[in-house]
């Protein structure tokens, strides 16, 4: 029996046993605690907004792991009283995650996205961002990332989990850049008060455009721009082939024209000034490019807008427009663009 006993303290699982024996059976503090429980786990004891949690994680309770745990505690309080600690990068794994509540909550995916949202339309609010940006990314997280990934945690979200939704999607490669793009940039948002995190996001790579997925240009013929044009001022009347017209001989993008006001047409020297553009119905007080310029029209050009403005004021004298709109947008029987 002597020599039994001797064998048995020698052996190392025996040590193992005697301990996690004598801590299970140790008294403990109710609250602020650190206990070894079954199936190889570590359990944690204490109170956040008046309300005790014991989550665990998955830990052999040796002495040595024991020892460092009973360090945590300590550092979990003073994220508590500094306002960092977070629930889900504590205790990922713990089963009543997704019930918690106040602070202690973890955001999914959708919350993310929404508080995304709500920061870009401040953006806009301001000037500091444009419509059509704020509505593509709408458009974009909730047509193609929330219904995928908004009821997930968001810091259980994976790299792989990610770049496997992309690629299913049959996209071309800049529809590609475009979304994975506006995905970065909500995960950025989500992870800015956590930059120690990882960010799977970050990780996505955008695809290479070469120069032959880029779409050859092939401007309009002589012979071809006139069909055009006898066929939209037949189809669609005079002030839309005005407009259409006058675009082909001036290169002004669609957002900058429809923006023209009658101050910055200088018939005399037959110069238009472009400094704005309209985009969704909205205006905004740059071009695209954010760079004004001076247009000299050619004589075609300044036949055109010639010919806009006598429309135009055929329409005023009938009091069918009252704005300082060119009007080189709208058919005659359409309302017209702009402020009355």
């Amino acid at each position: 029996m002597h020599k039994l006993l001797v064998l048995l303290r020698e052996n190392r699982r025996f040590h193992q046993f005697i301990i996690i024996t004598m801590i299970l059976l140790r008294p403990h503090d109710s609250a602020g605690g650190v206990v070894a429980v079954s199936r190889g786990r570590i359990q944690f004891d204490f109170m956040f907004e008046g309300v005790r949690y014991r989550p665990s994680i998955q830990r052999p309770p040796s002495e040595a792991n024991l020892r460092r745990a009973r360090e945590r505690p300590e550092q979990i309080k003073h994220q508590i009283e500094v306002g960092t600690f977070s629930f889900a990068e504590e205790f990922p794994d713990y089963r009543f995650l997704r019930g918690l509540s106040g602070a202690a909550a973890v955001r999914t995916c959708s919350d993310v996205f929404d508080a995304f949202l709500v920061h870009c339309a401040a953006r806009f609010s301001r000037g500091d961002m444009a419509a059509v940006t704020l509505s593509t990314y709408r458009r974009v997280l909730n047509g193609v990332w929330r219904p995928a990934i908004g009821q997930s945690l968001f810091h259980q979200v994976t790299y792989s989990k990610l770049v496997e939704m992309a690629d299913a999607r049959p996209w071309s490669k800049k529809t590609y850049n475009n979304a994975t793009s506006i995905l970065r940039r909500a995960f950025d948002f989500g992870y800015c008060n956590h930059p120690e995190q990882h960010n799977p996001a970050r990780s996505l790579r955008g695809a290479r455009l070469r120069k032959a997925d880029r779409p050859r240009i092939d401007p309009f013929c002589m012979q071809d721009a006139e069909t055009l044009i006898a066929a939209i001022h037949r189809d669609w009347g005079e002030a839309q082939g005005n407009y259409d017209e006058f675009r082909l001989f001036t290169g002004m993008r669609p957002s900058e024209e429809i923006a023209l006001v009658l101050s910055d047409l200088d018939l005399v020297n037959g110069i238009v000034s472009v400094n704005k553009a309209r985009v969704a119905g909205l205006d905004r007080y740059q071009t695209k490019t954010g760079d004004d310029r001076r247009i000299a029209l050619c004589p075609r050009a300044l036949a055109v807008l010639k010919r806009q403005l006598t429309l135009r004021a055929r329409l005023e004298a009938a009091g069918i427009i009252r704005h300082a709109y060119p009007g080189l947008r709208l058919p005659p029987d359409r309302t017209p663009l702009g402020p009355d």
